[in-house]
């Protein structure tokens, strides 16, 4: 068997998420329907990851194995482009080894949650509208603290099937890019729903809602609903997986 990494995006907007589900439509079944057709055999797609409904992806890794070697990857590339929906765009395929998992090979991942204060059409999809007044420099002092933590159960979702909710922050900043502003989060893992939750109690904290010692405290809680509300899925984007050595894309 052969193995190949699949880079690719999407516009979540449309799709019940990443993974395969009965009586919705995802990303995943959508590819391995176009790899199964262009490749003549029964391809297994595997994501680095669940997106949830309506959560996009900008970097997105997955892979497949396929029984013979593919001789023109490129032109693979143009056909599944023109094949799938265009919300969903393949930008590279290559050739990995056997130990290569587009899940648990990944070091770490970084998502974005984007909103804009002022109303914008194009955006409507893509990012949650927020006219309130909100104190950016106070949510950034806030977000420091989330480095001083390992365990999140404050932010997952219930009862998962996660063995673990320790997860090790790398970044985790609100920026300014042209009428959007932006919280990027970096980590080795994520919990399920944690990125969403975490923006929700940081906007909190924004709206003075709450305070910075708030945020210690519900941390420390370990209890999902001293914290805030989670966001809508339109804002949050999967926007870069490192993987060792050179498969690292952003």
């Amino acid at each position: 068997m052969k193995r190949y990494f699949v880079k690719l995006s999407y516009k979540g907007t449309h799709f019940h998420g990443w993974q395969i589900q009965p009586n919705a439509i995802s990303v995943q079944e959508v590819l391995q329907k176009a790899f199964s057709l262009l490749l003549r055999e029964d391809i297994a797609v595997v994501g680095a990851g669940r997106t949830d409904t309506g959560v996009h992806a900008i970097n997105y890794i997955a892979h497949f194995e396929t029984v013979k070697r593919i001789e023109n990857l490129n032109q693979l590339i143009y056909k599944l482009n023109s094949f799938l929906t265009d919300d969903i765009v393949v930008h590279d395929i290559f050739p990995v080894s056997e130990e290569m998992h587009a899940r648990f090979s990944a070091i770490s991942r970084t998502y974005e949650y984007r909103i804009h204060q002022n109303k914008d059409p194009f955006l409507t999809e893509t990012s949650l509208y927020l006219y309130e007044k909100l104190d950016f420099e106070l949510m950034n002092s806030a977000a420091e603290i989330l480095f001083e933590y390992k365990d999140f159960t404050s932010f997952s979702k219930l009862h998962t099937d996660t063995k673990t909710n320790f997860c090790k922050i790398l970044r985790a900043e609100w920026i300014k890019r042209e009428n959007q502003n932006i919280f990027i989060i970096s980590a080795d893992r994520f919990l399920r729903n944690m990125v969403r939750a975490v923006t929700g109690t940081l906007l909190d904290i924004g709206r003075g809602k709450n305070s910075k010692d708030d945020l210690r405290k519900i941390i420390e809680s370990k209890d999902r609903s001293a914290a805030g509300a989670s966001v809508p899925a339109r804002g949050l984007f999967l926007t870069e997986i490192k993987y060792p050595e050179i498969l690292n894309y952003s």
